[in-house]
């Protein structure tokens, strides 16, 4: 039976050892393996959001819902990842990063996909540049653990037409739920 606090009080010592990440992969495991009791113990989601489970500066447990066709430009995290998929599906686009030496501007090109299903957990390195893509037309639930404080660590984000870096605008990405939120209420 999954029990929120004991899962994270869990992934808090997990996010101690040595091969953290690889700890806190096997908890999510074993959390998607039990998704009735894991729904009954965080809510099926009702609108896209980010939900704040526990936030500290070692580690960061959101319960992350996509609205429907909702995508995310390209990211990084600058800190390693776990995420879970409870609900709908999530496809990812990795990206590899490519400096021009003459420009001195980075830009990226798409290196590679990555589709995660109800139940499945994928892990991302600390360098990991990815973009999100809800393709349903529901919600995607998924809970998303990082090595780190996610929101306190200066991220970079990715203009999705000319694909060049900026510093990720965080009043721009909350717009984009509430855009999705405004879109599924019709």
């Amino acid at each position: 039976m999954f029990e929120l606090e004991r899962f994270v009080d869990d992934c808090l010592k997990a996010s101690g050892q040595p091969d953290s990440q690889i700890a806190i992969r096997e908890l999510l495991q074993e959390a998607m393996s039990d998704q009735a009791s894991l729904i009954a113990a965080i809510g099926e989601p009702s609108k896209a959001g980010l939900g704040r489970i526990h936030v500290s500066d070692n580690l960061t447990i959101l319960n992350l819902a996509w609205g429907p066709g909702m995508t995310l430009r390209p990211h990084d995290h600058q800190m390693w990842a776990v995420i879970g998929i409870y609900g709908g599906r999530e496809d990812n686009i990795f990206w590899r990063r490519i400096e021009d030496e003459e420009s001195g501007e980075a830009t990226i090109e798409a290196a590679g996909a990555k589709t995660l299903r109800r139940g499945e957990v994928a892990t991302l390195g600390w360098n990991i540049i990815h973009s999100v893509t809800n393709p349903l037309d529901k919600l995607t639930g998924g809970l998303h653990i990082y090595g780190g404080n996610f929101f306190e660590e200066p991220r970079s984000e990715w203009d999705p037409e000319a694909l060049t870096e900026q510093p990720l605008d965080t009043a721009r990405l909350a717009a984009e739920f509430e855009r999705s939120n405004r879109r599924m209420m019709g």
